[in-house]
């Protein structure tokens, strides 16, 4: 004698329905907007323009570009590709960035980027230690 699948089926059936009914019917609720610092998005630095921008690509991949905005921010860098066509080819951007610091301060950012990593330098930026080779245990 030969068993009948069809209840299995119908209780398949049944339970995907009754799955849909409650996913459909359950209440989604937005996440919450973090407040925001008004500090930081307001006053001054929320109405800033652009007053000045350039961009300048040039065909062999090499470009610059700069801007300036109403509240004091200026920012300029190039690029270009170090030694193409050999070994050490290396993609090169530098440049640098101020703006105005909460104590009124305006602090300066140097980069540049090149096969050896992202470097930066600015008066307010802490620089590591120098190692000594007459010293070797002194970072120990």
């Amino acid at each position: 004698m030969r068993r009948s699948h069809i209840p299995a089926r119908g209780a398949i059936v049944v339970l995907l329905v009754a799955t849909l009914v409650a996913a459909t019917s359950a209440q989604i609720r937005p996440l919450p907007i973090p407040l925001r610092n008004p500090a930081v998005y307001g006053g001054p630095e929320a109405s800033a323009v652009i007053l000045n921008q350039v961009y300048e690509p040039n065909p062999d991949g090499s470009y610059i570009y700069s801007y300036e905005t109403s509240n004091g921010i200026r920012a300029e860098q190039r690029g270009f590709l170090k030694n193409p066509g050999t070994p050490g080819e290396a993609q090169v951007m530098q440049g640098s960035y101020s703006y105005t610091g909460p104590d009124g301060v305006v602090y300066t950012i140097n980069y540049i980027a090149d096969e050896n990593g992202y470097r930066a330098e600015g008066a307010h930026i802490p620089s590591a230690p120098r190692y000594n080779p007459r010293y070797p245990g002194q970072f120990q």
